[in-house]
């Protein structure tokens, strides 16, 4: 039996290609990004790709370009935009008209009947009227027949070399008891150690700011484990440019060390918005990564000004390609659009090895159910 996935809000394609790395099999997948269609057009060639906003999507055509009838559908997927609910925005609330999509998203799972539904957001959606869109959400699939559970799962404890908490919903319609997968990574000597920086990009070309090589060979054999899953079985890799910064911010970045940030940079050559800023403020900002940690949570824009970007030891921002390995997609995984637009698309994207371990998990849930059954 062929367990099946459609995805909605699905970018360039993160959950999904994790998904399939469980063993899934992704059918559609449906986001308003032109960008981020064509790659996942690319990256998931046996799928559909339905352009176009969610508000416009029918129920009918996902089923007719996938082949089901309603209740079919083993998993629907999706992560209604995160920006009305991020704690990075300050106007934070359910009158946002972003807020209302995860209704758009109910529209279609009632619509579909899904066995299993799977829903991500970001942490700040807890903040929103003391827990009242969580609880919105779960109300409403509930009235739809669908118990549900959501909790935070935190990539890093799941091989992906970077800090990222995500809110997970996973419910079904089938009365199966509801669990989260368990963390596989940890300082816990029953799990595998963190994936550092240094195992995930210090096998990828150096590059000068600004430097755009294309297609480049790799120079070095891979060093860890999570560089040779990456890799696979590839000799060049692509995605792999600086981006080019000013002369003032090269100046700055001499003065950070690896772990430092702009509270290392001389009062004279920081930005005058920083120069009264208190030394508790702005922490990550012009933050240079070390080799031995993991990544800040990787964002659409990985501008040194506002996050940990810099690279360990090069006078330089990452690449698309090494912020997409932090996120843990696999290097064959190739971004279409402009450079802005590759850095939306990975910041956007669930972790790939996050959405695995959410397919596992769902697939042995699945399994113990079968089994109490017979």
């Amino acid at each position: 039996m062929t367990n099946t996935v459609i995805d909605l809000f699905c970018g360039a394609g993160g959950l999904s290609a994790g998904l399939e790395m469980a063993g899934f099999r992704v059918l559609a997948g449906n986001d308003c990004f032109p960008a981020a269609g064509k790659t996942f057009s690319q990256t998931h060639p046996h799928a559909q790709f339905i352009a176009g906003p969610i508000e416009e999507l029918t129920v009918e055509r996902l089923l007719k370009v996938t082949g089901l009838r309603r209740g079919e559908l083993t998993v629907l997927v999706g992560g209604p935009p995160c920006q009305a609910y991020s704690v990075y925005n300050h106007q934070r609330g359910m009158h946002d008209a972003r807020a209302t999509l995860f209704r758009e998203y109910l529209r279609i799972v009632d619509g579909l009947r899904p066995e299993w539904i799977v829903m991500e957001n970001v942490a700040g959606i807890y903040s929103i009227g003391g827990g009242e869109a969580v609880r919105a959400i779960k109300a409403e699939l509930r009235a739809i027949g669908y118990e549900v559970e959501e909790d935070v799962l935190r990539a890093e404890e799941f091989g992906v070399p970077q800090e990222r908490r995500r809110v997970v919903f996973i419910g079904n319609r089938l009365g199966i008891p509801i669990t989260h997968p368990k963390p596989t990574h940890g300082s816990n000597p029953d799990l595998q150690p963190l994936v550092t920086i240094r195992d995930a990009i210090s096998d990828l070309p150096r590059l000068s700011n600004g430097e755009d090589p294309g297609t480049v060979r790799y120079a070095n054999e891979p060093k860890s484990a999570f560089q040779r899953m990456m890799r696979g079985n590839l000799v060049h890799v692509r995605n792999h440019a600086a981006p080019k910064l000013g002369a003032v911010n090269l100046d700055r970045m001499e003065h950070i060390p690896p772990g430092g940030s702009w509270r290392d940079i001389p009062i004279d050559l920081l930005p005058a918005g920083m120069k009264r800023a208190k030394r508790s403020d702005h922490t990550k900002r012009y933050g240079r990564m070390t080799w031995d940690g993991q990544a800040c949570t990787v964002l659409t824009k990985c501008d040194i000004h506002w996050g940990a970007y810099i690279h360990p030891e090069q006078d330089r921002a990452i690449s698309v390609r090494e912020a997409a390995r932090l996120q843990s997609f696999p290097d064959w995984f190739e971004f279409a659009g402009s450079k802005t637009e590759q850095y939306v698309q990975v910041g956007n994207a669930v972790p790939p090895l996050l959405g695995m371990a959410i397919g596992k998990h769902l697939l042995n849930c699945m399994g113990q159910a079968t089994k109490a059954a017979a």
